[in-house]
């Protein structure tokens, strides 16, 4: 009983015992269960990426660190079963499914393809994937990423060479809170309304990272809802349109990088204390406005950089507050500005944590600012193309953190002694060029130097190659250009520089040739090549697979153009203007997809035209003008829709005019002149032809028929004086993704009387040069009247018959007009004479009478202007007015009416004349507009001390 009764009294702890082992046998065997489910999950996953790997080969050439590479080295199996992969090098497993959820090999060299088989999608419990830094040989991006790897809330696929369209699955990404898919040396993009679509979905996305994509749309305003988003980094994607002003509210954006993109425009909002931004670029866009006071509110900023936008030129001094500020680009601010204003950036010496300060092309004047030497932590100090005068200062050399310093085009004068930068033991990068200096370069200095990367001393009075440079191996950049070096290239610049040279800038010296023979140049990694005017002879020079931009211009090279330039597949630039070379060009020399610039302006080729653009292609200048060309113009030609100048001026071509060049949207300059061109001018196929044309001369050709008056109608760029800023007309390239090239463009056309040469092509300039064909017919009074953008009509030596229209009178900003050698009749419209730019007119030889126009500009013009028109008189003509109204006086009746009628053109005069003060103070600014005005207009065309075509504009600015 006592036993019984004890044993109950303890049942409720003996069911408890049980229960425990119970609920214990139950766990173990749900855990063994659990392990069993882990361990064939983990070896399905674990033999996927095992395949993986093996789908790629492992190249450690083509990544800058080789030791990651072996991070996949570590996926191995042992004794014929696979190890745990989640103890593998860039893999994580969840700890309790045992399934894979992170895989990072980013850096990893990989090298192949991924294709819709690839055991990659067998991980679908994936959350974040980074395959960054690897090449994947230009292969799609897979659209199985966006329907089987549903649960990743992290895709980095950045620099890995993807290219062709990013697949809309990825907008299924749904978890997404990074993307990242900058791409800034393959091609993916995204076609047009993409952008929305993309991520329209990704409700969650705190960093949307798409630099280099081609987008080409505007920024979706549904990112004013994407609350998450802290980065936004669209670089370089074509973007255009207004940025839209509620992201910069946002209440967790730390960072936007938007620079690059020219068609962007925007403004900075007011910004509150609250901000909580770190980076903001938009350097290269369209941004404008004025900066706001509120900017320094933003007092967690690191990186500020508006170079190259348009914001007003008044900066205001409250950015000195941002002392947390280490990157301040502010080169080149406001274009407008230039010249004007001198603008105040003393407040800069308070950012004492600045490492790197670009103030290039803001219109700093005196001599280097005092406040430099307050920012002690300096490795880049970018004072470009300012207004600085006096000597390089001593305590310049204080600042012993440089790497970079760059204080070209400037007004600083005196001798530098090269020694003194001997003491910046960390520099890296020095470009003193385009300055009044004299470098003084001791022969013993090469010991004490540091090892430079770049080197610019450009129109620094150098007479011989420096002589440290035999011991400068690290070189990347050589520019000696605009100096005085004669003679030859020492063998030992290559010996110094053969493995590190990229960039070689020798243009306008006196060299005459390589010191060794040279049938391929010695850089194999040489991209850039500037040699021209030069008095460099022989055959061309073959350069390396790796060329990029080839000037060799204005020199005395012989030859044929070699079939292996065929072969550079990476040529953007090709300059071979003004030489001596011959032969027939190779027929590929027009195939390359990247090519941009094909000058071959001035030699002695023959032959036929080689089928340029077989397929679409980057092509933007073909110039193959003044050489022995003959046959028609390659069809091919409609391929290069990007093609803003063709010139096949003085060959010996023989065609009918090629009206399907009208269908080229960029078409900017077409010369034809002085070949065998003939035939009618037909109708144009749509209302849409030549939509950005501004010059065109068909002159000393065969063409007959009417004068094209279908097409005078339709080309709307000539209807009106471009308001663009710019001076010349250039073609800027982007070699290297970072390096602009300014590339100029000059010409030869008719006009006053004789050949104008342009050395660059004003910007503004627009022509119609009809002139020694066999037009006939009238000239269309309505057609011409409205192209009011004219600058230079010339319709002279044809079969013109019919009066002058009057409405040449509307064209305002004409400068120059001939008319002559033709059959035109009648009276010389008197409102010509309101053409207050008109610097050259001619109508002589023709059937015209009457007086000539009363007016400034026509109390300028000879004699000549008007020989061969026996009815014409008044000045400047012998023959007096009153000779003629008295042979030609008209009835009474008819004769009260013309008194009438001078009587109120009189009275006319008499209201105007207090708005001809006006009209002259419009006509001088629009002169200013005009750029140059008459003389520049008419003469070869020099610009100051200047970069050559080649050398990049704001150089080495790096913003």
């Amino acid at each position: 009983m006592i036993i019984s009764m004890g044993m109950e009294s303890q049942w409720p702890n003996f069911i408890s015992v049980r229960s425990l082992i119970l609920r214990l046998l139950i766990a173990t065997h749900y855990f063994s269960f659990v392990q069993t489910v882990r361990a064939v999950g983990c070896v399905e996953e674990c033999s996927a990426l095992l395949l993986f790997k093996r789908s790629f080969s492992i190249d450690e050439s083509a990544f800058d660190e080789p030791l990651s590479c072996a991070k996949v080295a570590s996926w191995t199996q042992h004794g014929g079963e696979r190890s745990n992969c989640c103890s593998w090098d860039g893999v994580e497993c969840d700890e309790d499914s045992g399934h894979v959820i992170r895989l990072d090999l980013r850096s990893s060299c990989l090298y192949g393809s991924i294709n819709s088989n690839s055991t990659l999608f067998h991980l679908v419990h994936l959350q974040r994937l980074d395959l960054s830094d690897n090449d994947f040989h230009g292969s799609e991006i897979p659209s199985r990423l966006g329907h089987d790897l549903t649960s990743l809330t992290y895709l980095n696929l950045s620099n890995s060479a993807f290219s062709g369209q990013i697949p809309s699955e990825i907008s299924k990404l749904s978890k997404l809170s990074t993307l990242d898919l900058t791409s800034y040396t393959s091609h993916l993009k995204l076609t047009k309304g993409n952008l929305r679509s993309l991520v329209q979905n990704l409700t969650n996305i705190k960093k949307l990272h798409l630099g280099g994509v081609d987008i080409y749309s505007t920024v979706p305003d549904i990112l004013v809802n994407a609350s998450s988003l802290t980065s936004l980094q669209l670089v370089n994607c074509g973007l255009y349109g207004e940025f839209p002003v509620g992201i910069f509210h946002l209440p967790n954006f730390e960072v936007l990088y938007v620079r690059s993109n020219s068609d962007l425009t925007g403004y900075f909002p007011t910004f509150n204390k609250s901000n909580v931004f770190k980076k903001l670029d938009v350097a290269g866009t369209n941004f404008s406005g004025q900066l706001p006071t509120s900017l320094g509110n933003l007092h967690s900023l690191i990186v500020f950089a508006i170079s190259s936008c348009n914001f007003h030129p008044n900066v205001p001094s409250s950015i000195g507050n941002l002392t947390q500020l280490s990157y301040l680009s502010m080169s080149s601010f406001n274009d407008v500005s230039k010249g004007k204003l001198s603008v105040s950036f003393s407040w800069v010496g308070k950012l004492t944590k600045l490492y790197h300060l670009s103030l290039g092309d803001t219109n700093i004047e005196g001599e280097l600012p005092s406040w430099l030497m307050k920012l002690t932590q300096l490795t880049t100090l970018i004072l470009d193309d300012n207004n600085l005068q006096g000597p390089i200062p001593r305590s310049l050399f204080q600042l012993k953190n440089l790497e970079y310093l760059l204080l070209s085009g400037n007004k600083l004068s005196g001798l530098v002694e090269f020694d003194q930068f001997s003491k910046l033991k960390r520099l890296k990068g020095l470009d003193l060029s385009n300055n009044m200096l004299s470098v003084g370069i001791r022969n013993d200095l090469s010991a004490t130097l540091p090892k430079l990367q770049t080197l610019a001393l450009g129109f620094c009075n150098l007479t011989e190659f420096p002589n440290f440079l035999k011991n400068q191996s690290e070189l990347i950049e050589l520019d000696l250009s605009y100096n005085k070096i004669y003679g030859r290239i020492p063998k030992w610049v290559s010996n110094a520089t053969r493995e590190t040279l990229s960039e070689l800038y020798l243009y306008k010296n006196f060299l005459t040739g390589f010191d060794q023979n040279q049938g391929i140049l010695p850089w194999p990694n040489l991209t850039i090549l500037s040699l021209g005017s030069n008095m460099l002879q022989g055959p061309l020079p073959i350069p390396p697979q790796s060329i990029r931009f080839y000037d060799v211009e204005y020199n005395e090279y012989t030859g044929e153009i070699s079939p292996l330039f065929c072969n550079f597949n990476n040529l953007q630039v090709l300059w071979l203007s003004n030489n001596n070379l011959s032969g027939m060009l190779p027929q590929c020399l027009g195939n390359s997809s990247v090519l941009e610039i094909l000058g071959l302006h001035n030699n002695f080729f023959n032959g036929y035209i080689p089928p340029i653009c077989p397929s679409k292609t980057s092509l933007r200048i073909v110039d193959f003008s003044y050489n022995q060309l003959q046959g028609k113009l390659p069809r091919g030609v409609m391929n290069c829709t990007r093609l803003k100048v063709l010139n096949f001026a003085n060959n010996q071509m023989s065609d009918i005019f090629p009206s399907w060049l009208g269908a080229l949207p960029e078409l900017r300059i077409l010369i034809l002149r002085s070949n065998g061109f003939h035939g009618v001018i037909r109708k144009p196929a749509t209302k849409h032809e030549f939509p950005k044309l501004r010059i065109i001369d068909l002159c000393n050709n065969g063409f007959s028929g009417m004068l094209p008056s279908n097409y005078l109608e339709i080309w709307n760029s000539m209807k009106y004086v471009d308001e663009n800023q710019r001076t010349y007309f250039e073609v800027n390239t982007n070699v290297l993704g970072g390096h602009y090239f300014n590339n100029d463009y000059a010409m030869t056309i008719s006009g006053k009387g004789g050949e104008l040469k342009y050395k660059k092509t004003p910007y503004l300039l627009t022509v119609i040069d009809l002139s020694s064909n066999r037009f006939e017919g009238e000239i269309p009074e309505g057609p011409v009247g409205n192209l009011r953008g004219l600058v230079l009509l010339n319709l002279s030596n044809n079969s013109l018959t019919g009066h002058i229209p009057s409405s040449l009178g509307d064209l305002a900003a004409l400068e120059s007009l001939d008319l002559s050698q033709n059959q035109l009749l009648g009276r010389i419209p008197s409102n010509l004479a309101q053409l207050t730019f008109l610097a050259y007119f001619n109508v002589s030889h023709n059937h015209l009478s009457g007086p000539i126009p009363l007016g400034e500009q026509f109390n300028t013009f000879q004699e000549d202007s008007y020989e061969g028109n026996s009815g014409l008189c008044g000045k400047p003509l012998p023959k007096k007015c009153e000779d003629f109204e008295s042979s030609t006086r008209p009835p009474p009746s008819i004769m009260e009416e013309d008194e009438d009628s001078v009587f109120q053109i009189a009275l006319d005069w008499y209201v105007v004349v207090p708005g001809v003060v006006s009209g002259l103070i419009v006509g001088v600014v629009v002169g200013n507009i005009l750029t140059t005005k008459k003389h520049e207009w008419f003469v070869e065309t020099f610009s100051r001390r200047r970069k050559p075509r080649g050398t990049r504009a704001r150089k080495g600015r790096r913003t």
